[in-house]
């Protein structure tokens, strides 16, 4: 086995992670707004949303696996599971710890959603936005590739696309209205009024 092994799998699986955080934001905008109504189905939206955000969670462990693995930074785990614990680029690493235990709060809560209140469930899932912005600066600044071509393409094709889908998540924010409590099932798809009313109509979710 090649000496570098474990620092390509690092360095593949943590440029993985980042894209899927981005893909797994985009999901829950579009079946929060319906961008593309008439043309999508929201229960496929929330089965992708949520295989993504599992996938995700997969792709960060098989990072943190591979940088434990690696014999040049000779992480430790609590060197990945505790914020400034590292002895290398300690700040840059603390952004991925940080984003790393974000992402599993939002994806837990997922799982948990019938068990949630609403309220709280919605709270902790606007943390996928700010992970995203804590992964993208944590990818730049602990990156090795950060400096290529390619990462540098890479980066600006990720945040003009976060940009964009975020920018039409916030034009479709409306004033709430009152409304009946809802089941678990339901709480994602009515994150906005127009997402709601298409659940109600449309999705029989499982769960």
């Amino acid at each position: 086995m090649s000496s570098h092994f474990w620092w390509y799998v690092s360095r593949a699986s943590g440029t993985v992670a980042w894209v899927l955080v981005l893909a797994t934001c985009v999901w829950g905008i579009l079946l929060a707004t319906r961008l593309f109504r008439g043309w999508d189905r929201p229960a496929w939206l929330l089965d992708l949303h949520r295989w993504l955000g599992s996938l995700l969670l997969a792709s960060t462990a098989l990072h943190m696996l591979a940088l434990v693995g690696d014999n040049y930074t000779h992480f430790t785990a609590s060197h990945l599971l505790v914020p400034f614990a590292s002895h290398w680029e300690p700040s840059s690493v603390a952004l991925g710890v940080v984003s790393f235990w974000m992402l599993s709060a939002v994806q837990l809560t997922s799982w948990m959603i019938k068990r949630l209140p609403k309220r709280a469930w919605r709270t902790i899932h606007l943390l996928s936005y700010l992970a995203f912005v804590t992964v993208t600066w944590h990818a730049i600044a602990a990156g090795t590739d950060a400096s290529s071509r390619w990462y540098g393409a890479l980066t600006i094709a990720v945040i003009a696309l976060a940009s964009a889908f975020g920018a039409a998540r916030l034009l479709t924010i409306r004033t709430p209205t009152s409304r009946a409590p809802l089941s678990g099932a339901n709480k994602f798809e009515s994150s906005t009024p127009s997402a709601a009313s298409e659940g109600k109509r449309n999705i029989h979710v499982r769960t």
